[in-house]
């Protein structure tokens, strides 16, 4: 087993004791919560007659269901409307911090923790959304949970989860203009799969993680569920700091340095020891789309649909649903494939800085006709940065429409979706069958400047081509 990372430092920092499972009953430091997994779990503590044990430990704002267009209340959907009800009252009874639509603080869960910096490094997070792997950017060791679970943390603050194995993903060198952090991360599941991460933490290390900024970290982390990981994390170094430093919920004053001192401390060691450890060259990294039903199932934008026979095994009943599914024949080319809609956003890229790479695009230039684009940022303080800097004139100049803060298509939750046999170029982290609202719908993943290219191309394009 790994000993000395970043992992083993935090679990054994987090550890209350050794369950007669063999399991471990670990502290949750944060718990994040939404609209979707709490009403049920509430629901399970007043049966019980529990109390939410550490309700400033919890932290509730709206998402999924979050309309992006009219969002007036009551919402036209009468779901979402009483799902956003049971959210202001469980918050409201349990005094839990809440942030609602129009707070200036709503937005995507794991997009409105990092910047108000209530996600610091040796913590542990929970949420009750896959994606919370997102939080290991900072040096969090940060879990996705189940309602039961979401039941389990507000009662108790613990979790009872068996210790994972640690695999070292080192990725070295500089990232060729035009290649993204999500290239870095759909380029890792390509080559170790969509199952090659399960019962693992992936630790990301290498020059290249050291140059990314920490919402690019983010973007990596965010995915690492996509590739089986329970979670990804990246060591806490002056990056991280900087970042943090004056944000809302930092520590202040001499507790910063302090602070500064333990998370130096809680980095792998130099002699860590890990399960597996797996290298990558940068060099090899091209803008990566994805041309199937899984997050894995992923080629560089100049190659060609890969036929069957070429995969492994026990990829290839997949590969072969996936061509029936996507209309793509072995031996295709994905560059020029026709797109309909294209989305900007999620927790995966609706930050400020994916914003930026996208306008920079579409600067200048004007969406294909008949092709539907809109930016969803990934909060309301994203949505004002942006505006301060003008990229919601940039895109809509262009043609996109500028949208307000929630998960939007990446679930399609909301009234945003794709109708019939639609194409999606899209910015978030799934693909699979019906995940962006209709059925025999099709998405492709991509970076978000590569989701400008084919908006203003109406079809897959290289993005180095417009840059």
């Amino acid at each position: 087993m790994s000993k000395g990372t970043l992992f083993d430092k935090v679990w054994e920092a987090h550890t209350v004791g050794v369950l007669p499972s063999g399991q471990t009953q670990l502290f949750i430091g944060l718990h994040l919560i939404h609209e979707v997994t709490s009403p049920q779990a509430f629901a399970m503590l007043r049966e019980r007659g529990l109390k939410v044990m550490f309700p400033e430990r919890t932290v509730a704002t709206v998402d999924h269901i979050v309309p992006t267009e009219n969002q007036a209340r009551p919402f036209v959907d009468r779901l979402a409307e009483e799902m956003m009800v049971e959210l202001e009252q469980n918050a409201k009874e349990n005094g839990i911090r809440f942030y609602n639509i129009g707070s200036g603080n709503q937005g995507i869960v794991h997009v409105i923790a990092p910047e108000q910096g209530l996600t610091q490094p040796g913590m542990t997070i929970a949420c009750g959304d896959s994606h919370t792997s997102t939080h290991g950017a900072f040096g969090a060791i940060a879990f996705g949970i189940g309602t039961s679970q979401v039941r389990d943390v507000l009662a108790s603050q613990t979790l009872a989860l068996a210790k994972l194995k640690v695999r070292k993903i080192e990725v070295n060198g500089e990232l060729r203009p035009g290649v993204y952090a999500k290239d870095v991360v759909l380029h890792i599941i390509r080559k170790l799969g969509v199952k090659g991460g399960v019962g693992y933490a992936y630790e990301y290390a290498g020059t290249t993680f050291q140059n990314m900024s920490m919402e690019e970290r983010m973007t990596v982390c965010n995915m690492s569920i996509e590739g089986g990981a329970r979670c990804g994390y990246v060591n806490p170094d002056d990056v991280t700091f900087d970042y943090l430093k004056g944000r809302d919920f930092a520590p202040q004053g001499a507790d910063w340095d302090a602070a500064v001192d333990w998370w130096h401390s809680i980095a792998s060691d130099a002699d860590a020891e890990y399960d597996d450890v797996v290298v990558f060259d940068a060099a090899e990294i091209g803008p990566t789309v994805t041309w199937g039903i899984t997050p894995g199932q992923g080629i560089g934008v100049g190659e060609t649909v890969p036929d069957a026979a070429s995969l492994a095994e026990e990829d290839r009943f997949v590969a072969e649903e996936a061509y029936k599914y996507m209309d793509l024949a072995p031996g295709s080319a994905i560059q020029g494939t026709k797109v309909d809609v294209c989305f900007i956003g999620s927790c995966t890229n609706g930050r400020i800085s994916d914003l930026r790479e996208a306008a920079k695009v579409a600067k200048g230039r004007t969406v294909a006709e008949g092709i539907k684009a809109f930016v969803v940022p990934g909060s309301e303080r994203v949505k004002k940065d942006a505006e301060a800097e003008g990229l919601d004139k940039v895109f809509e100049a262009a043609g996109f429409e500028w949208r307000e803060a929630g998960c939007s298509m990446c679930l399609a939750m909301n009234p945003d979706k794709l109708v019939g046999r639609q194409i999606s170029a899209s910015s978030s982290n799934r693909n699979f069958k019906g995940r962006q609202g209709s059925s025999s719908g099709r998405t492709l993943l991509m970076s978000p400047a590569m989701v400008a290219a084919a908006a203003v191309t109406g079809q897959v394009t290289d993005v180095r081509e417009l840059l």
